[in-house]
């Protein structure tokens, strides 16, 4: 077993153990409020100290995994989105599927809008009061702070400022066709070149808490 092997090993018994400890959580959680919910960018959003910086009251239930694609969204529907029986849903899944390198991006895009259809089907049957915001995708920033180890070497090669705006179109083209909002709250997160800002990213794609503030007060008017 190679080291790539082991971390994948680690990172999928985190996964599991994630998911059962939102499964309990899901029993208490206070029904109708705010759910955020998707992969490690939704995960890592410290969305509660950040509403209680800002004196802000809502309720917002976080659910995300990292390392999530669709194909495991529609694994875990329940524990990710159900079990706490939201009024109001921000999505942001589907950028791991993007980022698989081992094929071309047309291919990962259709197969993760395929999978995208199918979540808010079952959301539309499930939830059909729940207002649906499908969060436009980050962008990255494929030059600075980028580590030199084996996942970085194809971090870029699907998942770069060249694709994320096609797949944002396609994200914004299925939420329309489902009846559901798309929003784009990037808005301050990119330098002069088009890439997320170095100050705001870890090693590219994931974020700190002062870019995930800028995106907070691009979120207000939806929350």
């Amino acid at each position: 077993m190679d080291a790539m092997e082991i971390i994948q090993g680690f990172m999928k018994k985190e996964q599991i153990e994630k998911i059962g400890k939102y499964c309990i959580l899901n029993e208490a959680a206070k029904k109708g409020e705010i759910l955020f919910t998707g992969s490690s960018l939704m995960e890592q959003f410290p969305i509660n100290e950040l509403l209680m910086n800002e004196g802000m009251e809502q309720i917002i239930y976080n659910r995300g995994v990292g390392g999530f694609t669709t194909t495991d969204m529609l694994e875990n529907m329940e524990e990710q989105i159900f079990g706490t029986e939201p009024s109001k849903i921000f999505i942001n899944i589907g950028t791991n599927d993007i980022g698989d390198a081992s094929r071309p991006f047309e291919e990962v895009l259709a197969s993760m809008l395929e999978n995208y259809e199918k979540i808010l089907v079952q959301i539309k049957k499930r939830l059909p009061e729940a207002e649906v915001y499908m969060m436009a995708y980050y962008p990255v920033n494929e030059t600075d702070k980028v580590p030199d180890t084996e996942w970085a070497k194809t971090m870029f090669v699907n998942r770069n400022n060249r694709n994320l705006p096609i797949a944002n179109e396609a994200v914004k083209k299925l939420a329309e066709k489902m009846g559901y909002h798309y929003i784009d709250v990037n808005a301050g997160l990119c330098d002069e070149r088009g890439m997320l800002r170095r100050e705001f990213t870890v090693e590219g794609v994931h974020m700190y808490a002062n870019g995930y503030q800028v995106i907070l007060n691009n979120l207000k008017p939806y929350l």
